[in-house]
């Protein structure tokens, strides 16, 4: 683990194996952390807090700039490790790490831009003012789909803001990330004469029922910021609130994507085909119900198969691969039970729907890219989050359809339209029940936009300058009676 800048082990001595989703193989043992562990963590980031606290804004946002070069003088070892143990491409590792420095740059640059404000007051001879300060200790907890990029949206903003943090990575895919903070806490600053206070970035491997569950119930953690599932975000929530926490919760989605008459149909399928199987289908943020227009229907979906029946399944470190397997043996269990139950239903498997064959296959947990038409809208794959390379399609008639059946959901993270008619797109931007909405775009979480969900999909922010809001506590000033 890494407490107070070094590389420890936890008090129990015991580890845990990381394996190769894609081979069964062991890729490497980490320590099996504890609430003791925690503590221990604890102890480091406050410790460090009041030094990187009185840091200067413009000294803090150094010091994530050169965080950044770190990282990509690393990113070829950090992709070989993210490869390994989550299961994904090499080239999907890599825009991975590319995402992670982008994300810390922004909020390297926004370090230094923090604002409060002067405050007229009724009062005579008095005024207001409204400082930002930094909360203390936060806590990360990391799901394994992005393990790097989503450590980074709360990493970057906690550090920019001054605060220290401990990170609980997935415990199937700690390693990457166990690298990258080891070099984002050697970030230095002022010439290299500055450095980040050990203790600034922490992270503690292990199970969450036991390292998740402390960082909820400690009070010492003064913020909580998850990203997982809506199950598991309740119960975050619920923990968390005995103390009053601060919480930001990033959850599951559904989300829809409407191809209209007018569009362009070949773009549209291929970003269909990236936003639903771009890292086997195992994003929150992802193309998990798409509505097409009856006139164009046939059209999409016979580009869609096109470019699905070229997609090359295998290992994420050969360069043929295109999709990886999924990351664990459960997961390909429930996405095999969606299909199975849409298809036992009536619905038309137009392509996949079932694991590829061959030696090659048998010890990764791979499938193949699935197109399920005419799906019943109570089964699985229409009501669960489908979190794999399953994607059901439907047809529409008229836009207001199309809209109604998109917020027919408990979920509403992201959402997008396709078409050249500006009514359209107002229409769906002002009625989509999402967090996001895309207008012919890729659902894409960019840096320099707020991220996040509404119903349950979850509450809170992260990404552009609104995180920064999660990460500092306003303090109203008065002051009078000054000469």
């Amino acid at each position: 683990m890494l407490i107070g800048g070094a590389r420890v082990g936890s008090v129990s001595g015991k580890t845990y194996e990381v394996c190769n989703p894609a081979t069964g193989e062991l890729v490497d043992s980490v320590p099996l952390g504890t609430a003791k562990d925690v503590e221990q963590a604890i102890d480091a980031a406050e410790k460090a807090f009041p030094t990187w606290a009185e840091t200067s804004a413009e000294d803090r946002g150094v010091a994530l700039a050169n965080a950044c070069e770190l990282i990509k003088e690393h990113a070829s070892e950090i992709a070989q490790l993210l490869t390994a143990e989550q299961g994904k491409t090499l080239f999907e590792a890599n825009l991975e790490i590319h995402h992670l420095v982008h994300g810390l740059e922004f909020y390297a640059g926004l370090a230094s831009k923090v604002r409060g404000s002067y405050v007229p007051l009724p009062q005579k001879g008095a005024y207001g003012l409204v400082v930002r300060q930094p909360i203390g200790v936060c806590g990360a907890i990391v799901p394994w789909n992005f393990p790097l990029t989503l450590m980074g949206t709360k990493l970057g903003p906690a550090l920019a803001a001054g605060n220290t943090i401990i990170i609980k990575p997935a415990s199937t895919t700690p390693l990457a990330t166990l690298r990258t903070a080891e070099l984002i806490q050697q970030a230095t600053y002022a010439g290299g004469k500055g450095k980040l206070p050990a203790g600034a970035v922490n992270v503690v491997t292990g199970p969450g029922s036991e390292v998740g569950e402390e960082l909820l119930r400690n009070p010492r953690v003064r913020r909580i910021a998850f990203t997982g599932s809506t199950e598991v975000g309740r119960h975050v929530m619920q923990v968390a609130g005995k103390e009053l926490k601060r919480v930001t919760l990033e959850l599951g989605g559904s989300d829809p994507m409407i191809v209209c008459a007018d569009a362009d149909v070949d773009m549209a399928a291929k970003m269909a085909d990236t936003g639903r199987f771009f890292n086997c289908g195992q994003m929150c943020l992802g193309v998990k119900r798409l509505f097409v227009h009856d006139s164009v229907y046939d059209t999409f979906v016979s580009r869609l198969k096109g470019i699905l029946e070229k997609k090359t399944v295998g290992p994420g470190t050969e360069k043929t691969s295109r999709m990886g397997p999924l990351h664990l043996a459960y997961q390909r269990q429930e996405i095999e039970a969606q299909v199975e139950d849409a298809r036992s239903r009536g619905a038309k498997v137009s392509i996949g729907g079932a694991r590829p064959d061959g030696e090659a296959f048998s010890h990764g947990h791979f499938y193949l890219p699935t197109l399920i038409e005419d799906a019943p809208w109570d089964s699985k794959v229409v009501t669960e989050e489908v979190f794999g390379p399953v994607l059901p399609i439907f047809r529409f008639s008229n836009l207001d359809e199309a809209i109604d059946k998109a917020n027919d959901s408990i979920y509403g993270l992201g959402s997008s339209i396709w078409t050249r008619d500006l009514v359209n797109a107002n229409k769906a931007i002002d009625k989509l029940q999402a967090g996001n909405v895309w207008v012919n775009s890729l659902h894409y979480g960019y840096d320099e936009l707020p991220f996040g969900g509404v119903k349950a999909s979850g509450l809170g922010r992260e990404h552009g300058p609104e995180a920064l809001d999660y990460y500092l506590e306003p303090k109203g000033v008065v002051i009078a009676g000054l000469a």
